[in-house]
């Protein structure tokens, strides 16, 4: 039968204890990590969020609390009341390895079956058995450590906030359904039957009309849905650090951001970091690196080789230049002796895998280079592609050819891939990079048409008004990204604030009044009265924890995460529900 702690009160959290407490009467509280019986001598390490102690029991122990340090089993919840006195076999292994506590009163508060999996830091039990029992899971030092970090994070980032003048707000979790470039998550309403909620993909609106409103500065850790295909670092539900500013401009957004990095660097990870953070047009990203969120910490740029190759007789990058497109490489310095034929055959299905038709190679092992198109070469042709890319003996050249639009991203996903397999990606440096002048639409390649490439209240530079309608391809947005090691932490713009501006937009977008009014009526109704310019963006809180972890996923710092197919594998959500709710709601469900 469990006991309580009554006379008893918690003086110390286990892992807070040191060589200085040695002499002090202590009262800890935690579950069993292990229990070691040695006959005369028992030892119990006794773990809390804050770490481990060794709980020492000997001759001189009650025999009453002797025969419960010997009953007690992994996971048993105790309450030990002892003295701190040094440890005589001393270990670094853990932060309290030069003491232990001699107990004089312990509690067994909690016993505990044997759990499914043993909870030790470095467990091999697969991942599904310890989302099935997060609870357990979250029990082990790797992420406690994780979640401490990210409770860490949240509080530095408020009180940052707060000291720049800024008003945390809540927005609500039920709102109106917007298109923000992914499906809503949709909550039937009883009261109004037939009609739906959406759950917020962000807090978009809302922080605009507090601007509108008069609040100034608005903060917000907001929580955020949206219904898509997961990967390791996207969940369907997630938290932003948001934020809006107003009579502000790009430069003033990106000062107080670059203030709040530099903050958490500091206070979370020990680090200084350089400001102002780089700043890289999405164009020079795209052509350098193929993507817009590059990671610059190594170098294996793209290099056009259009000019270079449009007199050599291969039909790959014949069909490709005369269709529009490019021929673009990537040099992988000294890796080929690493990038053998087989390890270049497996790069080829993977770029294939992505959208690639295939890939052409140069591999300079031996004292002549080995080409894949070889036989299609002319004289001097091989020279002058060595002398564009730059390469040498020991180094291996990648081509890819297709429109831009294929072409650009699969390099860039090669090249990570690449870096990846030859290890050069440091692991302890940190990258901030803002991308920056976004073309403000992008054409979408079956219907030929012009979409918006952000939401349809960011506002168009000034220079570029002329061309919205009879231009887009010229039209630059005044949006921005914060990237940090190749991960987009950030998206966002200054906001279109002129009534008149804004229907032109609509307009250039091909939306209707009645689309209009319908989506956005309320909002284009709230610029009429006096708008001031204002911008914002939201911080990926996830991410940034993730990458401030060194974490491989997301699952990794969220307590409770969802697996790939949406599901939470502990709790069995989604879950079907029974008839009568959803009558009540007027919901009738089909078989798919």
């Amino acid at each position: 039968m469990a006991e309580f702690m009554t006379g008893l009160k918690r003086t110390h959290y286990c892992g807070t204890l040191r060589a200085s407490d040695i002499g002090k009467e202590v009262v800890v509280c935690g579950w069993v990590q292990r229990q070691r019986d040695l006959g005369q001598l028992i030892f119990i390490d006794l773990r809390d969020r804050t770490g481990i102690v060794q709980l020492a029991f000997d001759e001189t122990t009650e025999k009453e609390i002797f025969d419960k340090a010997f009953s007690a089993r992994s996971e048993f919840v105790l309450c030990a009341k002892g003295e701190v006195r040094e440890r005589s076999a001393k270990t670094n292994k853990i932060e309290t390895g030069d003491i232990e506590i001699a107990v004089k009163d312990l509690r067994v508060l909690s016993k505990a079956q044997t759990p499914p999996f043993e909870i030790v830091d470095d467990s091999k039990t697969g991942e599904d058995v310890r989302l099935k029992y997060r609870y357990l899971d979250l029990r082990r030092a790797p992420l406690q450590k994780n979640l401490l970090i990210r409770s860490k994070i949240s509080k530095i980032a408020r009180d940052y906030f707060y000291e720049n003048g800024f008003i945390e707000i809540e927005t609500p979790m039920m709102i109106k359904s917007t298109p923000e470039g992914a499906r809503d998550y949709l909550v039937p309403s009883r009261i109004h039957n037939g009609k739906f909620y959406a759950l917020p993909q962000s807090p978009q609106i809302y922080k605009q009309l507090l601007m509108l409103s008069g609040f100034d500065r608005y903060i917000q850790l907001a929580r955020c849905f949206r219904d898509e295909d997961l990967r390791a670092d996207r969940q369907p539900e997630f938290t932003q650090i948001d934020m809006e500013l107003s009579f502000v401009d790009v430069d003033e957004i990106m000062e107080i951001n670059e203030g709040l990095m530099k903050r958490l660097f500091k206070e979370v990870m020990g680090k200084e970091l350089e400001t102002p953070f780089e700043r890289m047009s999405y164009s020079d990203a795209m052509n350098t690196y193929g993507s817009d969120k590059p990671d610059v910490r190594f170098g294996m740029t793209i290099k056009d080789l259009s000019d270079t190759v449009k007199d050599i007789d291969f039909v790959v990058f014949k069909s490709a230049l005369e269709n529009g497109g490019l021929v673009r490489a990537i040099k992988a310095d000294g890796a080929a002796s690493t990038l053998t034929r087989k390890k270049i055959d497996k790069l080829t299905e993977f770029v294939k895998g992505i959208g690639a038709k295939g890939l052409a190679y140069i591999r300079w092992a031996d004292d002549t280079p080995s080409c894949s198109f070889n036989k299609f070469l002319g004289d001097g042709d091989l020279d002058r592609i060595i002398e564009q890319t730059d390469a040498k003996k020991g180094d291996v050249v990648f081509i890819v050819a297709d429109k831009n639009s294929v072409t650009l991203p699969v390099l860039g996903a090669l090249r990570l891939e690449v870096a990846r397999q030859l290890d050069l990606i440091p692991k302890d440096e940190f990258k901030f990079l803002w991308i920056v002048d976004f073309p403000f639409f992008e054409k979408d390649e079956e219907s030929g048409e012009w979409v918006a490439m952000h939401h349809p209240f960011t506002m168009p530079k000034e220079e570029c008004l002329e061309y919205l309608e009879s231009d887009p391809s010229k039209v630059i947005a005044k949006a921005y990204d914060l990237t940090l090691n190749g991960t987009e932490l950030s998206s966002g713009s200054m906001r279109i604030t002129d009534y008149e501006l804004q229907q032109k937009m609509f307009r250039a977008l091909k939306m209707t009044d009645e689309e209009i009014e319908a989506k956005f009526g309320f909002l284009v109704e709230a610029y009429k009265y006096g708008a001031p310019p204002h911008g914002g963006m939201g911080i990926g809180l996830d991410r940034l924890c993730m990458l401030f972890c060194g974490a491989d996923s997301l699952r990794d710092v969220t307590a409770f995460p969802k697996v790939q197919n949406a599901s939470e594998l502990m709790s069995g959500s989604p879950s079907a529900v029974d008839k009568e709710s959803l009558d009540v709601l007027g919901i009738e469900i089909k078989e798919s």
